[in-house]
């Protein structure tokens, strides 16, 4: 091969390497946002207005699966799932306006803070009875928390490579399961009780070449791109799908 042809080569791969830099820096270096609406969430917001809001309690919501990241050959001791499940079943509770979640994972907290309250209305000699009002009673409790986390479902891939060229792409699908039920404070009776499941999708896309020009010259070039679903964003989905399956479901 020619001189000025490996010049031109390696030109290009080096073109290509650098217009692809400024991609990858601008990827990292994203500023803060909201966090982007999933399917299940415009679902949620197209429910019909109720005649009535539900007054709500919700003290725990959290990972009964025990599961922690899977990682190849290393002991990991960071979860596979979030852990801030309650806040993201208030939330999804809020948005959908059938629901009036009432404080109860803080309790101790707001409770604290009533007895601060109490205290300085009797020193300004105010009757405390009458200025502070009592906590509102919760219609329900919900319950649930996520039951199940599966990895490595369904796995595949496909490659191919000629004359030291090729590409190849890979993907993994995992399963994360939610379980929600509305109880009847007074009674204890389980009124309603749904389950949803949503997948976790990881594709990896990686191309590269591999061959000698000349004699003693090798030319080895490597790029890819991994994409995952954001668990965070799974678990919210499978949580407001079963808000939305807890109304509109038999």
């Amino acid at each position: 091969m020619p001189s000025y042809t490996h010049s031109l080569v390696l030109f290009l791969l080096l073109t290509a390497i650098s217009g692809c830099s400024p991609k990858m820096a601008t990827l990292m270096s994203k500023p803060a946002e909201l966090t982007q609406q999933t399917a299940s969430k415009r679902e949620l917001l197209s429910l019909p207005s109720p005649k009535g809001q539900i007054k709500v309690a919700v003290y725990s919501f959290r990972d009964q699966t025990g599961q922690y990241k899977p990682l190849p050959n290393v002991s990991s001791f960071s979860t596979a799932v979030t852990q801030g499940t309650t806040t993201l079943l208030i939330q999804a509770l809020k948005d959908s306006k059938w629901f009036i979640p009432l404080e109860r994972e803080g309790l101790q907290n707001l409770l604290t803070e009533r007895k601060i309250i109490r205290a300085t209305l009797e020193k300004n000699g105010l009757d405390a009875k009458q200025q502070l009002p009592p906590l509102d009673v919760a219609n329900l409790i919900l319950e649930g928390g996520i039951v199940g986390y599966d990895t490595n479902l369904v796995t595949g891939g496909l490659g191919a490579k000629y004359f030291g060229l090729g590409g190849s792409t890979k993907y993994r699908m995992d399963q994360i399961t939610v379980n929600l039920r509305a109880v009847d404070p007074r009674s204890g009776q389980v009124l309603k009780t749904v389950s949803t499941s949503k997948t976790v999708l990881s594709r990896e896309i990686s191309a590269g070449i591999f061959r000698f020009v000349e004699f003693k010259r090798l030319l080895e070039v490597e790029m890819g791109v991994t994409t995952n679903e954001p668990i965070q964003l799974v678990v919210q989905g499978a949580i407001e799908k079963a808000v939305t399956c807890l109304l509109y479901t038999s």
